[in-house]
């Protein structure tokens, strides 16, 4: 249920794990992630630079950021299917806010839909990598 004081990061976190608690296993749940992967909208060769890459990520991820402390806005592709699939989710709940949104707004869609246990190690890596490289552009612009 959501209330009028649920921040729209919140309500997205709750519409991603209403959406992941539809699933019965995770051969279902890795498709839906390839699937919402497929549809992050294109990203320009030119933008696949050393500077936008995420680092910490096994796959090649880019993410470039936009906007300011009033809105920021993102957008990230990457090699990988799965990892395309988790940069859709982080942008759903990161993408758009307030720098200071950004900041307050823990991950908990990951533990929520149980992405913790079900990815490998250097999935894990590179999902804490795409939140610190967005924690901390939003923290910059926030004056944190």
């Amino acid at each position: 249920m959501t209330t009028a004081t649920t921040s729209p990061a919140e309500q997205a976190q709750q519409e991603i794990a209403d959406e992941f608690a539809f699933f019965s296993d995770w051969t279902e749940r890795y498709q839906y992630l390839i699937d919402l992967g497929k549809r992050l909208p294109p990203f320009p060769e030119a933008w696949k630079t050393e500077e936008n890459r995420v680092l910490g990520c096994q796959s090649m991820v880019w993410m470039v950021p936009s906007g300011d402390a009033q809105k920021l806005h993102f957008v990230a592709t990457s090699d990988s299917a799965i990892v395309s699939g988790l940069i859709a989710l982080v942008l759903r709940v990161y993408s758009d806010r307030s720098a200071q949104d950004i900041v307050a707004t823990e991950p908990r869609f990951i533990d929520a839909i149980g992405l913790a246990k079900h990815l490998s190690p250097t999935r894990s890596n590179g999902l804490a990598a795409m939140l610190v490289k967005i924690k901390a552009y939003a923290a910059a612009l926030a004056g944190q």
